[in-house]
């Protein structure tokens, strides 16, 4: 029997964004631009390249912003059209037109656990997407659609993984998995043994870290529910996902592609630097200035 389609992707964007203060004062930080785009928009534009148009964004206070980015703008498409700005026109409108978007609220931060919970709601029970919007990933391939061709083969609940250097493991969650041949390859698909959140580098069962791309099973809602709070007194998905490994198999993925962390400083820095570099109407003046600065 085929696996059930997935639809739907959950965006969990209730976060305060402290480590960007104080420009996340005011504003999400999902909508922090990369280059002229917002940090959420490129999770966004995975998924509908990955085939999901149904986005669920799970907001808090606060949050509002990321409402109107995706909503229609009368105002700014009116001015945009009267003045014959085609383009920029074509760019708005392009936004609005991306997805179906629902919201929902986490009322208080208790953790990405409880984040993908609020969700349920909206998601029904229908296996479904997860991305983490501070987590931007360049690939040929989107990194959701590498996801879901595993979740169709195997039926079973999917993680992005990627090797990170033993000693920052303590950053991430991690698993301890056993490799499983798939089109030829050995090494990059996991039947997942155990998973760790936020191990310390001496204990962690491998350096193989969970990257904020997910692909779940309706089964999670229940498992979610019936944990204790872990790490940092939330509830996380790590710890749920361990709870649902006793019922049935979860694989991990060791996706192709380019991860940034937009939700770090630095890695905001990187993916600003390289994603203008890139631009057909920047790269060349931008790479130009880098080269002329004293470094």
């Amino acid at each position: 029997m085929p696996a059930a389609k997935v639809r739907k992707a959950v965006f969990p964007a209730a976060g305060l964004g402290t480590r960007f203060l104080p420009a996340t004062k005011a504003q999400p930080k999902e909508m922090l631009p990369l280059v002229d785009k917002p940090i959420i928009q490129y999770g966004v534009e995975e998924a509908v390249h990955s085939g999901i148009t149904n986005i669920i964004i799970v907001t808090g206070r606060g949050k509002s912003a990321i409402e109107d980015h995706f909503d229609v703008s009368f105002e700014l498409e009116h001015l945009l059209g009267s003045r014959n700005k085609k383009e920029l026109l074509a760019t708005v409108r392009q936004v609005s037109d991306l997805i179906n978007v629902s919201y929902t609220r986490q009322k208080e931060a208790r953790g990405l656990g409880h984040a993908v919970l609020c969700a349920r709601e909206l998601v029904g029970s229908e296996p479904f997407a997860t991305v983490l919007a501070d987590d931007v990933i360049e690939a040929e391939t989107p990194c959701i659609r590498q996801l879901l061709d595993i979740y169709e083969f195997f039926g079973a609940p999917v993680l992005a993984v990627m090797e990170v250097p033993h000693e920052s493991i303590s950053l991430y969650g991690c698993i301890d998995g056993e490799p499983v041949s798939h089109n030829g390859s050995k090494d990059k698909v996991y039947r997942i043994r155990d998973l760790v959140e936020k191990p310390n580098a001496s204990e962690a069962p491998s350096n193989l870290a969970i990257i904020g791309r997910y692909i779940l099973t309706p089964d999670i809602f229940d498992s979610i529910q019936s944990i204790e709070p872990g790490a940092g007194g939330e509830i996380q998905l790590t710890d749920s996902l361990k709870h649902l490994l006793r019922s049935r198999p979860i694989y991990a993925y060791k996706f192709e592609g380019k991860r940034y962390d937009a939700g770090d400083k630095l890695g905001f820095l990187k993916a600003t630097v390289e994603f203008a570099l890139q631009r057909d109407d920047l790269g060349g003046a931008f790479r130009e200035y880098l080269k002329s600065l004293s470094l």
